[in-house]
This record gives structure tokens, sequence and C-alpha cells, in this order.
């Protein structure tokens, strides 16, 4: 399994090279459209090749991804973490319990008790 991860990235690694020697052309990226951009005085812009375009494009479709994910997912992890202390709290009062039925009792009974 380990070489299949490694001959994926092998291929994707490749892929990646190729686009980036494909597309080596300086593109300017521009912030707004020069109407809009002019009216409101905000003329950004900034060059580079074409690949470092496509590369930050999937990166920022992946972080935005993963910030989606995390949001969509808060109610099961809230509820996850709710489960978790109930099930504490229930082995606490457990614990508890059974040391009020030992109390009193010797060490020995109140362990072999507990075994069966």
């Amino acid at each position: 399994m380990r070489y299949i991860k490694y001959a994926f990235l092998a291929v994707m690694a490749l892929a990646l090279v190729a686009v980036a020697v494909a597309n080596r052309e300086m593109t300017t990226l521009t912030l707004l459209p020069s109407g809009i951009a002019d009216l409101v005085g905000l003329n950004r812009s900034i060059t580079l090749p074409l690949f470092g375009i496509i590369l930050a494009g999937v990166a920022a479709g992946l972080l935005i991804g993963f910030i989606w994910e995390w949001l969509r997912e808060f109610k099961q992890r809230a509820e996850s973490a709710r489960k978790d202390n109930e099930i504490k709290s229930l082995q606490r009062e457990l614990r508890r319990l059974k040391a009020d039925k030992h109390e009193g009792k010797d060490e020995v009974l109140a362990i072999l008790d507990e075994a069966s």
C-alpha cells in the first residue's frame, strides 16, 4: 500500500511539473475590472506565471473546502463532546455507587464481589 501511495504522489508531482512547464508565460491578474477599479480607486494588479495562478487557485479551493467541512461538521463534534462528558459523568457515578455498596466490607470481599 505504501508503494501505491508513493506512485500516486510521483504521478501527481509529474502532472504538476508538466502544468508548470506548459504554462510559464506571465499573466497579469487584476483585482477589479478597469471601470470599477477607476470608480473605486483600487487599481491593483500583479503579474505572475500562469501555473502559479492555477496552483494558487487549486490551493485556495482546497482551503475553502476544508474550512467548509470543518464548519459543516460542527454539530457532530459538539454532540460527540456532549456524549463523552455524559459517559465520564456516568462512569464517576458508577464508581461512587460501587464504593458506597462496598463501604464497611472487607477489602478482599469487595474485590471478589466486583470481579464476579
